[in-house]
């Protein structure tokens, strides 16, 4: 991933990058997109285990993202040491996430770069996206509700960071 230099890289982290993740990537394409600056913001996603390398996003996050009108056809990949040196930002879902990525930051002088996502999803109560993956169709509605409004957020806060 080449990008210029007035652009912005970031990336969305999860457990294993089929459920929150992804789904975080494709809103967050799909805002990117409509507000024509697809060439400026440069989005990926990753999972702190590797154990869903190469596998698509979970099927049950597939069909209610697909019911909003997002298509998940994300393959996914797990964090690598590399991506603190190329993205700006990187957004963990839960604390757990952060405990997961901190090995990938060995020395911890790329740490300042992670969030936890709902730092950026509003008038909301969570403070963590919950992982949907044991539980029934409201989880991931749930997680489809907080990372549509975090996503919104968080284009602003990377619109005024663009030169």
């Amino acid at each position: 991933m080449t990008a210029e230099p007035s652009s912005f890289k970031l990336l969305f982290v999860c457990m294993g990058n089929i459920c929150r993740s992804p789904t975080a990537d494709s809103v967050m394409r799909h805002l990117v997109q409509r507000s024509g600056l697809h060439e400026r913001i440069i989005i990926d996603s990753a999972g702190t285990g590797g154990w869903h390398a190469g596998n698509g996003a979970d099927h049950r996050m597939r069909k209610h993202a697909a019911t909003r009108g997002y298509a998940l056809d994300h393959v996914a990949r797990q964090v690598r040491e590399t991506d603190f040196d190329e993205f700006d930002l990187i957004l963990i879902m839960d604390q757990q996430n952060r405990r997961e990525i901190r090995p990938f930051n060995a020395a911890g002088d790329k740490m300042h770069k992670v969030k936890l996502f709902c730092e950026f999803a509003h008038d909301r109560e969570e403070t963590e996206v919950p992982d949907p993956y044991y539980g029934g169709a409201q989880g991931f509605e749930h997680v489809l509700d907080i990372v549509e409004n975090g996503c919104a957020h968080l284009l602003q806060h990377i619109q005024k960071q663009l030169p």
